[in-house]
């Protein structure tokens, strides 16, 4: 009998791991990524679909079914590049997206490779078993447990700021999938690293955004932060490789400098303690 991947974004809970910050994966999760890195790469794919319909997936991905010693699991495969249904789309910013992650040190973003398919490249990600999104969420008016709206917070705050980073104009509800002991995991970001004055003025999320001041960055961990300000040219180069341009990174670093404007102005009205946690 073939063994089923556990996605380990999926079962703390059942792991033990329910005391872990809700958006960040526990130390063992993040030791294995690695290992589901090179499933992505070299796993035998033995079935294939494009199941999902246009209105709730422009880029029109594949669901590839992988399968290597045993182990088997979905991932979603986009190869888009370009104008697509009225929006810039790249498969490239997808990688961009969760090695940065990586490198931040916010593990909300599930791993993510280039993997060939059909003769193309493409972006490889692994597929996320997750209790629902925050469109069923709204939908169904379910509520956070009490007792998770603290962390829930706070991952909404991470998201924002992570978003705010990369210039993700299209995070929608069905982006944000909702595991079983409620954390916070983040896809699709094929619509990120804009370069326009659009994205380099001001962030997306800040006081004047249209849905209040409930979803601004609001209160970051300190070592998110530090990571962020220290970000330069040299540095994301050595993460991202050639999935960003020269242009998208010079964008990055002026949302990089905005966000640090926002978190100083910050502290000096509130004090470092009501906007930096450790």
């Amino acid at each position: 009998m073939k063994k089923r991947l556990i996605i380990f974004f999926g079962l703390v809970i059942v792991l033990g791991f329910s005391l872990q910050s809700i958006a960040q994966f526990t130390k063992e999760e993040v030791a294995d990524r690695e290992k589901w890195e090179e499933f992505l790469k070299t796993a035998e794919i033995v079935a294939q679909d494009q199941p999902f319909e246009s209105r709730e997936a422009v880029t029109d991905p594949w669901v590839l079914t992988l399968e290597k010693d045993g182990v088997t699991n979905n991932a979603i495969w986009k190869d888009v590049e370009g104008r697509a249904k009225g929006f810039m789309e790249n498969w490239r910013w997808e990688i961009a997206a969760y090695r940065l992650d990586k490198h931040l040190g916010l593990n909300m973003v599930p791993p993510t490779v280039e993997r060939r398919f059909q003769g193309n490249r493409g972006s490889c990600q692994l597929w996320i078993t997750s209790m629902m999104s925050l469109k069923k969420k709204f939908d169904e008016e379910i509520k956070t447990p009490s007792y998770r709206v603290f962390n829930w917070n706070r991952a909404f705050y991470m998201q924002r700021a992570f978003d705010n980073l990369i210039a993700n104009e299209d995070r929608h509800q069905n982006q944000y999938l909702i595991t079983e002991d409620w954390r916070m995991i983040l896809i699709d970001h094929s619509r990120s690293f804009r370069t326009s004055k659009k994205f380099t003025k001001k962030l997306i999320y800040d006081e004047k955004y249209k849905e209040g001041l409930t979803f601004i960055m609001k209160e970051l961990p300190r070592a998110l932060y530090e990571k962020i300000k220290s970000l330069n040219t040299e540095v994301i180069k050595g993460v991202v490789g050639e999935y960003l341009t020269d242009n998208e990174i010079e964008a990055m670093l002026v949302r990089k400098d905005l966000i640090v404007n926002w978190v100083e102005d910050h502290i000096k009205k509130m004090g470092e303690d009501k906007v930096l946690y450790d």
